[in-house]
């Protein structure tokens, strides 16, 4: 089985179409508003924990520097001191010491030596007021300065998921703080270099300062646990990270992603990294030494997880809101819709009816007391006056058929002249009691069609914006209200056709086709269907040039009707005696057994949503003219439609008068 389309399903039914408007928010709208929260909040979400961690960042560099300044102020300030400068003028060795020993505990320092000025054992060190950098410094060489502090030195590489293979298997070097100051004589010259230095390897107090500083108890909602690390390298030399229970993870080392954009290219890390065990929201930043050259890392960062939990819970709460919302706007839509298209198929259903030869079929009394309600109640009004009409006219044509039965006996000897005048008289009362019936109907349904458009458009103007909900079933009974005008003035222009007519021109007959398939261009298109143009036609017809294009655009769409899969569709022109022939051809349904004395009726139609009006109109203005317009079936399938038109132009209050006469 093949199933229909969304268009083709929506095409033919007023429910379908009110319970796709109904349903449309919940099943389109309230999907694609989650997916778009969901994808916004996250990306907001993480574009936030990228600026916190970004801050706290500045805030640990900027402790880091105080750190770095306080190191180099110390130091220079034992070198100027006047304590110094008597010991060195002394040279009192051990007094030197001593006075060195006392400094560096107050400044807690780990080292603070003194040396020669061309000492080459610190050959490219910094040396200037207050300068203080970060150095790399050998292990034996950091044991001889500072033997209390050299077992920190030496951290054991602990293998990591993720890190950069080595073969090393421990970090033997000392990553320091190393501040260096001039001490000069009273002449300006310099007499030696005093250094001092704070060595970083497992320094565990100064992480646990910087962590306390960046991120103080309770500054980490929902029991996310910020941490910070200096790295030597790519090895954590003092961090406050746990590997497990409480061991810190000094000796592990970062990710090789991490390692390439801090160390190799520079570049400060922003980003959620995996950090030993578990996912941070972490920011590196390179640590350079005195010649520029990238020795190490510092890093903050706080625990992901929570942070998603709660993003996650809050985008689960919005979600559940507009579901909540949005059902209960889709109960309350159906609830409405129902209301509508209920009234509207049972209005389709009577008209079913009367169209199938039921005359006493009729909507009936219904709940709604809106305009479809009202509508409702006219449509019985007008079946009643169609039926009374109709009854009318039935008797007045068995009377007439009666006198004109007698009048035929009675005149049986008459000559032919006589006999056809008879009949056209018969044939002009037929035509002047429809021409009444159909005007009486016309006017009895444009009163109520003003009455219903001059409600809605009282009803939009007092609802103002609050209208807004309703504008879609306001829209759809501004059609229906149209399509009963249109109804009503095919009516009129059967019953009244001198007050319709319009110029005769004499007309090419291919050119009149080549307007039309221009006009009807996109239904073809969108039906795919082939045109096929045989114009063999030398002569021209005499017709009103639009009312011609009104009849062809007619029985082009109709075609296009009758070949819902597409087809072929023949444009055929050929001279006749006196005229010229003009056919539309395709190869469609054809047409239904029977149905083709009735096609020509007003009122008959084959299709649900038709009016039956088109070929009723169509021929009446083929006649009008003087032409003649008749259906057959094609020789392939499909069918055929002919018509006859005059060469030279017939005006219309010519053929009128004849037909009166």
């Amino acid at each position: 089985m093949i199933l229909a389309s969304p268009k083709a399903w929506l095409a033919h039914s007023v429910r379908r179409k009110l319970l796709a408007m109904a349903l449309l928010p919940l099943l389109v709208a309230l999907p694609l508003l989650i997916g778009a929260l969901v994808i916004w909040g996250d990306q907001a979400y993480d574009r936030l924990l990228i600026t916190k961690v970004r801050s706290d960042l500045a805030v640990a560099r900027g402790y880091f520097d105080q750190v770095v300044s306080e190191v180099g102020g110390g130091t220079e300030s034992v070198a100027q001191s006047h304590a110094l400068h008597r010991a060195l003028a002394a040279r009192d060795r051990a007094r030197l010491d001593a006075l060195l020993a006392r400094e560096r505990e107050a400044l807690d320092l780990d080292f603070l030596v003194i040396s020669a000025p061309g000492d080459p054992t610190w050959s490219g060190a910094v040396t200037g007021a207050r300068a203080a950098r970060l150095a790399l410094i050998d292990g034996e060489r950091f044991a001889a300065l500072a033997p209390h502090a050299a077992e920190r030195v030496a951290v054991p590489l602990v293998p990591t998921r993720n890190a950069t293979p080595t073969d090393r298997t421990v970090e033997d070097r000392a990553l320091v703080v190393l501040a260096a100051s001039p001490v000069r004589g009273d002449a300006g010259e310099v007499l030696a270099v005093l250094r001092g230095g704070v060595l970083l390897n497992q320094n565990l107090d100064f992480i646990d300062h910087i962590n306390r500083i960046v991120y103080p108890e309770g500054s980490l909602p929902f029991g996310s646990q910020g941490t910070a690390t200096l790295f030597l390298d790519d090895v954590r030399i003092t961090t406050n990270v746990r590997l497990f229970q409480d061991r810190r993870a000094v000796g592990t080392r970062v990710s090789q992603a991490v390692r390439e954009a801090v160390l190799q290219r520079g570049s400060t890390w922003l980003d959620r990294a995996f950090v030993v065990n578990d996912w941070y929201v972490s920011a590196y930043e390179p640590l350079v030494d005195a010649q520029g050259k990238r020795v190490g890392m510092l890093y903050v960062g706080f625990l992901e997880q929570p942070f998603r939990w709660v993003m996650q819970a809050m985008l689960g709460s919005i979600a559940l809101l507009f579901l909540a919302v949005m059902a209960l706007a889709a109960i309350v839509s159906l609830r409405l819709a129902r209301s509508i298209f209920r009234p509207v198929e049972r209005m389709n259903r009577t008209i079913e009816q009367v169209e199938a030869g039921d005359a006493r079929a009729r909507v009936g009394a219904l709940a709604s007391r809106d305009e479809i309600g009202a509508l409702a109640q006219h449509l019985d009004h007008l079946l009643d006056v169609v039926d009374d009409k109709t009854r009318s006219l039935q008797r007045w044509a068995d009377e007439l058929d009666h006198k004109v039965a007698e009048r035929t006996r009675e005149l049986a000897q008459s000559n032919a002249s006589l006999v056809q005048a008879q009949r056209q008289l018969v044939q002009s009362e037929k035509l002047a009691a429809i021409g009444q019936l159909t005007a009486s109907v016309a006017h009895e349904i444009n009163n109520p069609i003003a009455v219903i458009q001059g409600n809605l458009d009282l009803l939009r103007e007092t609802l103002g914006p609050k209208a807004t909900p309703v504008l879609a079933e306001l829209k759809l009974v501004d059609q229906q209200v149209e399509r009963m005008r249109r109804i009503v003035n095919q009516l009129l222009q059967h019953a009244r056709p001198t007050d319709y007519a319009g110029y005769v021109e004499s007309l090419h007959p291919g050119r009149v086709f080549d307007e039309c398939l221009v006009l009807a261009g996109p239904q073809l298109a969108q039906a795919k269907i082939d045109v096929v143009k045989d114009y063999a036609a030398t002569g021209t017809v005499g017709f009103n040039h639009q009312e011609l294009q009104q009849v062809l655009i007619n029985l082009i769409l109709n075609a296009v009707q009758a070949m819902p899969g597409g087809g072929r569709l023949v444009l055929r022109t050929r001279d006749i005696e006196a005229g010229v022939s003009l056919e539309v051809e395709d190869n469609g349904i054809g047409l239904p057994p029977g149905s083709t004395e009735r096609l020509f009726r007003p009122f008959f139609t084959t299709r649900p949503d038709g009016h039956g009006l088109g070929l009723w109109v169509s021929q009446s203005l083929v006649e009008r003219y003087g032409g003649r317009l008749e259906a057959l079936p094609g020789a392939g399938g499909g069918a055929v439609f002919r018509l006859r038109l005059a060469t030279e132009p017939v005006p219309p209050e010519a053929v009128i008068a004849a037909a009166s006469n």
